[in-house]
């Protein structure tokens, strides 16, 4: 008798111990209280060569992975709302995805990108947003600008941020506002000389070279994110291979008068047809930007909207509009919003202001790899000036705007689960 009420025993505790929690559920809709510090989490999951299933649209994008002790207190540590399910439960979560009516999907990160951002290593991570996000998420990631880029470091990496750069070779157009100030001065300086130890007489030329093995990274696989003003003057600086429209006081001679008329607009990623803002004095290089005074909003109604995808037919934009909010807060930069009729058809649109005609946010492939292009400078400072100080994430950690940054983040580590049948 007291035998089999051991074996009772052991059967009840083997049955409860097999149900009890075994998975870790974070959700990202509104009950996250750390939004930004979960794709953190996920990220340092796998570097615990843990895989984890990111839930396409299930409760805005929520992750979930096997339960242990050491990953549940790295949770608690990080401030990150969590909920242990039991494999029943979770089971029940999958059904609810595979069904053919429910627009989501399951993509299992398995791999940890290799994360790597271009910037001037001068910078501070508050200088831009990729970089701020990074740090307050706990992402690692190295810095490389244009000689780890020249020397062939860029196959190390799966990921390649491009910080709000100029690669027209004009120094972000400051020379009118700031060419009196030591840290434009520098600024030239430095970039001169590396465009003279790479062996070109122009920073223009040394740009232009950054620019194709960038592209060349994307044609092997890589994958690509740029915001700000990197967007379009990567694009700009493709179309004008060869062609001189670069003024006296960037260059050191005149620009070519038929500038315009030598673009080749098949070389872009994302715009075609765009004209050059050929006056060295204005702040800003072509018209695919749509500058302030064409814009009739204001902070306190400057939004565009996320489109949403098919989860299991379109995974890929899919994964990248990932939020917790469809309305996005619009922010300004250097390039504030991409004119929608200066980008390619081909290009997936993925956040725009269609009243204005503005793109947003957009993806888009180069043979094997593929790239994402941001506008807007911080997605939670509406105008970020020049000098002014960074913004501080921990006001923020449910940004919607910066969200969609940290998807592209995880994207290299995604690879789409099969569904058992």
């Amino acid at each position: 008798m007291l035998y089999r009420s051991f074996l009772l025993l052991l059967f009840v505790l083997l049955v409860t111990f097999k149900s009890f929690a075994s998975m870790v559920l974070v959700p990202m809709d509104e009950t996250q209280k750390e939004h930004l510090k979960s794709y953190g989490i996920a990220y340092w999951v796998l570097s615990k060569d843990v895989s984890v299933d990111w839930l396409l649209n299930y409760r805005g994008g929520s992750f979930a992975f096997q339960h242990a002790p050491q990953l549940e207190n790295e949770l608690i540590v990080r401030g990150i709302s969590y909920n242990v399910v039991s494999d029943a439960q979770y089971n029940g979560i999958l059904q609810e995805i595979a069904s053919p009516e429910a627009n989501m999907d399951i993509m299992k990160l398995e791999k940890v990108p290799k994360i790597a951002v271009y910037s001037p290593k001068s910078k501070m991570p508050w200088d831009d947003a990729v970089t701020l996000v990074l740090t307050y998420a706990e992402i690692p990631y190295d810095i490389i600008y244009d000689e780890e880029i020249m020397k062939g470091d860029l196959p190390k990496y799966d990921w390649l941020h491009l910080h709000h750069e100029d690669f027209t070779g004009q120094y972000g157009k400051f020379y009118y506002s700031y060419r009196h100030y030591p840290w434009y001065q520098e600024q030239q300086r430095e970039a001169e000389a590396s465009a003279k130890q790479h062996g070109f007489s122009k920073v223009s030329q040394l740009k232009l070279a950054v620019v194709n093995k960038i592209k060349n990274f994307c044609a092997g696989g890589g994958f690509l994110f740029a915001m700000c003003s990197a967007t379009d003057t990567y694009d700009i600086a493709l179309a004008a291979e060869g062609v001189d429209f670069i003024e006296q006081m960037y260059d050191g001679d005149g620009a070519d008068p038929k500038a315009q008329s030598k673009l080749d607009y098949s070389k872009t990623f994302a715009f075609q047809d765009f004209k050059l803002v050929l006056n060295p004095l204005e702040y800003e290089y072509s018209n695919i930007d749509v500058q302030p005074t064409e814009r009739p909003v204001t902070e306190a109604n400057d939004y565009f909207q996320l489109f949403t995808f098919s989860a299991k037919w379109d995974p890929i934009p899919t994964m990248l509009t990932q939020n917790h909010a469809k309305t996005i807060k619009g922010f300004m930069g250097q390039t504030t919003a991409f004119r929608k009729s200066m980008v390619k058809p081909d290009v997936i649109i993925m956040g725009e202001n269609k009243e204005l005609g503005e793109i947003r946010y957009m993806h888009g492939t180069y043979a094997r790899g593929t790239w994402t292009f941001y506008s807007g400078h911080d997605p939670e400072d509406y105008q970020h000036l020049v000098g002014e100080d960074p913004t501080d994430l921990a006001l923020h950690p449910n940004s919607p705007g910066y969200r969609l940054i940290l998807n592209n983040i995880l994207f290299p580590a995604a690879k789409k689960k099969k569904q058992k049948t």
